[in-house]
Formats: structure tokens, C-alpha cells, sequence
């Protein structure tokens, strides 16, 4: 599936009032694909905000982030994703964010 009908396919469903960390990370992850951060970056906040725990999330919204230009930003959601993924013990995900944060620096 391309990133225009997955656009599209998870914008009814949200539509519909399937409102959701999953549905918001995978409505961020391909807009951020298809070239769309600033729109990425509305639903990456929405999935976090609905759990607070989605170390993805962070790490996906960092990137769109730095994509925008917005390095102090991306730096933050690296750090609050980092915090959250080694207090879940998702180490990989923690290593990932620690790399990403470094190279904004």
C-alpha cells in the first residue's frame, strides 16, 4: 500500500472516531514518509498524548522534528523518549534516540 491510500484508509478511520495511540503513530509514521512532517508531528503528539509511554512515538517524532528544522524540539522529544524507553527497559529503542540526539548536536 502506498502512502496516499494509507493516508488515506487511516484518516477515515480517525474520521470514524477510531481514535487511538496505534492509529495516530501509523497516521504520523506515513505522512512523515510521504513527505508531510509538519502534518506528522500533529498525530505523533496525538499517539503520546493518548500514551505517554510510546517510546516509538518519541522516536518518530524527533525525526519529524528535525526534518522541520526544529532541533531544540526534537532534541526534547529525543530526551523525554529516551526517559521513557529505559524506564520500560527498551533498550534498543533508548540506544536508537541516544544516536539520533547526538547527531543534532
Amino acid at each position: 500500500m502506498d502512502h496516499t491510500h494509507q493516508i488515506a484508509a487511516l484518516s477515515a478511520m480517525l474520521a470514524r472516531g477510531q481514535d487511538n495511540a496505534l492509529l495516530r503513530f501509523g497516521l504520523g509514521q506515513a505522512l512523515l514518509a510521504d513527505g508531510q512532517a509538519a502534518d506528522a508531528i500533529v498525530h505523533l503528539r496525538a499517539a503520546i498524548a493518548h500514551d505517554a509511554k510510546y517510546s516509538a512515538a518519541y522516536k518518530l517524532l524527533g525525526k519529524a522534528l528535525a526534518v522541520m528544522g526544529d532541533t531544540a524540539a526534537a532534541a526534547d522529544a529525543y530526551r523525554d523518549g529516551i526517559a521513557v524507553a529505559e524506564a520500560r527497559g527498551d533498550i534498543q529503542a533508548a540506544r536508537e534516540m541516544k544516536v539520533f540526539l547526538k547527531r543534532l548536536g
